[in-house]
This record gives structure tokens, C-alpha cells and sequence, in this order.
């Protein structure tokens, strides 16, 4: 298992852009990327430091003074986008240097999203966002599936397998993400309000998000509470999908789904294992987003009467599938013959933790969440 982190579903894509233009790499904080960058270290270079992080004082230093090992061709850069002027930074070293080498740039935060104003780099980087382990990933050898369920998807606990080392990761992400993360990026006074939105998420997982409700529970207004939600995008704590809308549906069109890049904060094992899904669903979706260009959307199903399947998702604006959640092998969802007659989708499955198999109805597939992964092509 320890090969795993040095064989990331990234891997061969990120070498074959580095050819071409920089990379950015954002990602949540602790997903890999830190080993993932050593492994192409040590494909690159011949064993010289080259991995510098904005965090640390010297190496700052060198950063701003290109006091990096010459001979190296990959230069890593970590958390470069605290520094205001990043972007320009970057810009010269690459127009400047990229006959000499090729640089990968990581963040704990959504390096898109911190462009502001603009991106001068347009065109100079591809970008990338690295996900937990999912079950492709880790391999489908019994246990597999229910460890991940249970310890979640990123490396240090799953790898771990211990529960006591798993409720202490998660005092400390939470941690570095309010204290650190947020507040490195943005003016940010109400750290400990904002530790009570994020405690309060996973209660919230699987439902329509009342942002209201949030807002009223943690007195604060609409805006505020809709800001911080945000926030915590922004440094991959949590996402929102939206609802999928079909000319004879009366579907809804305001309300959110929530989710968290870290499933094992989730307790109820529904809403948990529909979150699992929808993780292994957006890394899809940002796969194939980052690698070949389609347009990608993570939607889901809900008309006014309450009628809903879990996830939807949408290539270049066509829906390719449907996913409804279910933790037992039960029997198939009123609401997916309901939709298949109403909308345009041209696949559903209804996936399990069991092991049934079967194919109640043209287009309509019941299976265990293991094959659907096989079936679709999940990375």
C-alpha cells in the first residue's frame, strides 16, 4: 500500500502537461500532494532540493531570489499563492526560465479561485485537483470499500486503519484549516464562529442546504453565512452541487446538496455512504474536466413534490447517468422509473453495499457501488 501514494491516478497526466507548461495542483490539505511531488522529484531530478514552500522563512527567501538548484529540471513551489504577487512571480519565472525547467505549483486552496482580478498566466499551466483515494485507487480486495467508508479517503487515516488516530487527524485538519488555511487567505476575524460552521456541516450532508437555518443557528445574517460556506470551498472543506432541471420536470432550482471532501466526519452511515459516492463522482467529473477539457457538472435530482435521485452527471451539458445511494440491497426507487420517463438520462443505477445484481428495467441497473465503479470507468 505505501507504492499507492507514489502512483497517484495523476501521475501520468501531470508528466506528460510538465512537457508543455507549468502545472498547478490544488487540492485539500493532506490529500498527497506533498508526497505525490517527491515521487516526480525523483523521477525529474538527481536528488537535489527542489521543493520549496512559502510556509517556511528561508525557503521563502529563495523563492523570491530564484535560489533554487540550477541543474534541476522540476522546481516545486508549495503555497506560493500567499504571496500577494503571486501571480506575477510565476509569470516571470516561466517566461524567463522555461527552457531551463518546468514548475509544478501545489495549494491547499482552490488556485483558481485565488487568480483575483484576473489571470495573467493564462494560457502558461494546466490545472489539476487532486482528490482523496477512492476505490479505484486503492484496489477492490475485500475490506477495501469499508475502509474507506469508514476511515475515509485521505491517506494518512486510511492508511492508519485506527480509530483513535482518526478522531485526533480530524481535531487537527480542522485546526490548520480555520487557523491556517482561511485566515493566510482572507480577513477572516470570526475563526471560532467559523469552526461552529464547519462542525455543524455534516449533520447537514445528503439534505437541501438551508443556508437560512445555518444563519439563524450560528446568529449570523444570510450573506455572512453564505460567505463562509464559500470560504470553506475555497480551501476544499467542503462543495455544493446543484439541481439538474428537465423541460417536464418540475424540478427545483434554488436549492444546494452538501458534501465534504472528508466523508468520515459524516456519522450517519446513509448520508456517509451517498457522500462517499458523490466524492468518488466529483473526482470523476474533475478528472476528465482536467485531462481532456469536457465540461463536467455534479447534479442532482429533486422536483417540488419531493421526488429525488441522488446524483446526476453531465458531459458537455448532456447527462450521461443517474446514481440513487442505498446502503441495503433494497428494492428499486419509485423515483428513478418516475424520472427515466421524464428526462432525457439515458443510464440509471441504484447502487448498494450489498452484492445483488440486476437489471429490473430497460436502462436501470441495481448493483453494488464496487461494480458500478468498474463499469463507469472511475478513477
Amino acid at each position: 500500500m505505501s507504492t499507492l501514494l507514489l502512483e497517484r491516478y495523476l501521475k501520468t497526466p501531470v508528466i506528460d502537461d510538465l512537457k508543455k507548461k507549468m502545472v498547478f495542483l490544488g487540492g485539500p490539505r493532506q490529500v498527497g500532494k506533498t508526497t505525490f511531488c517527491q515521487g516526480l522529484l525523483h523521477k525529474y531530478n538527481a536528488g537535489h532540493p527542489a521543493y520549496l514552500n512559502w510556509d517556511d522563512l528561508e525557503q521563502r527567501r529563495s523563492i523570491l531570489n530564484k535560489n533554487w538548484p540550477t541543474t534541476e529540471r522540476l522546481i516545486v513551489l508549495d503555497e506560493v499563492h500567499k504571496y500577494a504577487r503571486w501571480r506575477g512571480l510565476l509569470k516571470g519565472f516561466y517566461d524567463t526560465q522555461k527552457q531551463t525547467h518546468t514548475f509544478l505549483v501545489t495549494g491547499s486552496a482552490r488556485l483558481n479561485h485565488y487568480r483575483r482580478g484576473g489571470d495573467s498566466l493564462l494560457g502558461r499551466y494546466h490545472y489539476y485537483r487532486m482528490h482523496p483515494l477512492s476505490l479505484p485507487e486503492v484496489g477492490y480486495e475485500p475490506g477495501a470499500l469499508s475502509g474507506l467508508l469508514r476511515f475515509g479517503g485521505f491517506p494518512e487515516p486510511f492508511l492508519g486503519q485506527s480509530e483513535k488516530e482518526l478522531r485526533r487527524w480530524h481535531l487537527q485538519r480542522m485546526d490548520r484549516v480555520i487557523h491556517q488555511d482561511l485566515l493566510d487567505l482572507e480577513r477572516v476575524r470570526e475563526a471560532s464562529l467559523l469552526e461552529r460552521l464547519a462542525e455543524a456541516l455534516p449533520d447537514r450532508v445528503g439534505a437541501p442546504l438551508s443556508v437560512k437555518n445555518l444563519a439563524r443557528d450560528l446568529e449570523v445574517d444570510f450573506k455572512t453565512a453564505q460567505r463562509w460556506i464559500g470560504l470553506l470551498e475555497n480551501v476544499y472543506f467542503a462543495y455544493r452541487i446543484p439541481p439538474y432541471g428537465a423541460p417536464k420536470l418540475r424540478a427545483v432550482k434554488k436549492e444546494q446538496k452538501l458534501y465534504l471532501w472528508d466523508w468520515s466526519q459524516v456519522i450517519a452511515p446513509g448520508p456517509r455512504f451517498e457522500n462517499l459516492v458523490a466524492s468518488h463522482l466529483l473526482k470523476y467529473c474533475h478528472y476528465l474536466e482536467d485531462t481532456e477539457g469536457h465540461r463536467m457538472e455534479l447534479r442532482f435530482l429533486r422536483d417540488v413534490n419531493k421526488r429525488e435521485v441522488d446524483f446526476v452527471v453531465l458531459k458537455d451539458q448532456k447527462p450521461v447517468f443517474a446514481v440513487e445511494c442505498k446502503t441495503g440491497e433494497k428494492q428499486l426507487s419509485p423515483h428513478i422509473p418516475y424520472f427515466l420517463e421524464r428526462t432525457p438520462i439515458p443510464k440509471f443505477y441504484q447502487v448498494h453495499l450489498g452484492k445483488l445484481h440486476r437489471s429490473p428495467m430497460d436502462r436501470v441497473e441495481i448493483l453494488p457501488f464496487s461494480v458500478f465503479c468498474k463499469n463507469e470507468g472511475l478513477v
